[in-house]
């Protein structure tokens, strides 16, 4: 139902993103993904280095990631070293790798956390049955920007999404792989989704010899 437009309430509603960067958040560099982590680590912040870990190795949307169980990480005792969830946006799997030191924090975590495979990994603070709000999730990543003296406004969960797929894709050029590692039915959305511009495409051409 919409507003009257004689409704002075109406006129002095502000738009939704006034004052607001809208666009694509810069993913992380390895500088700034060493900064967030020895940030974390001084505070002792074993769940945010946990999620911040798993945040950049997944490469999941924030509506994912919180909602991963202890099941889908665990193999027994250990952590496995590749996960599939699948993905609420496209109703499809995705796999990921989990690296060695992503291994090790989120393997701390879990021990302090306890819990069963069929738990969250990352609780809610108000139901300790349910998972973390993807609200609180954003908040955190605020609080980690901050903290390195980044911006808000230039980054986000966004950000933690795209920083691996960002460093793959400069290694490699390789769009059809980032496009699997990021779950994209469309590989046109991941050419919008890393930013690949005119230069990439020339660049990716001159390599190319035949």
């Amino acid at each position: 139902m919409g507003h009257a437009q004689y409704d002075p309430a109406t006129h002095r509603r502000p738009v939704w993103n006034a004052g607001k960067t809208v666009g694509t958040k810069r993913p992380l560099t390895q500088k700034q993904i060493w900064a967030v982590r020895f940030f974390l680590d001084r505070e002792g912040r074993l769940r945010d280095r946990a999620l911040f870990d798993l945040a950049i190795d997944s490469k999941l949307r924030g509506c994912d990631l919180v909602k991963i169980k202890i099941g889908d990480l665990v193999s027994g005792p250990d952590i496995r070293t590749r996960a599939i969830v699948m993905q609420q946006k496209t109703g499809r799997p995705v796999q990921f790798e989990l690296t060695a030191d992503v291994r090790a924090s989120l393997l701390a975590w879990l021990e302090r956390r306890g819990g069963t495979v069929h738990d969250y990994a990352f609780p809610s603070r108000v139901d300790y049955a349910g998972h973390l709000s993807t609200r609180q999730y954003a908040r955190l990543v605020d609080e980690w920007v901050d903290a390195v003296g980044l911006r808000r406004a230039e980054y986000g969960t966004h950000s933690l999404r795209r920083t691996k797929a960002s460093m793959i894709y400069k290694a490699t050029g390789n769009l059809r792989a980032i496009q699997i590692l990021l779950g994209h039915t469309k590989i046109e959305n991941t050419v919008r989704y890393l930013g690949v511009d005119i230069e990439d495409a020339l660049v990716l051409a001159e390599r190319t010899e035949i």
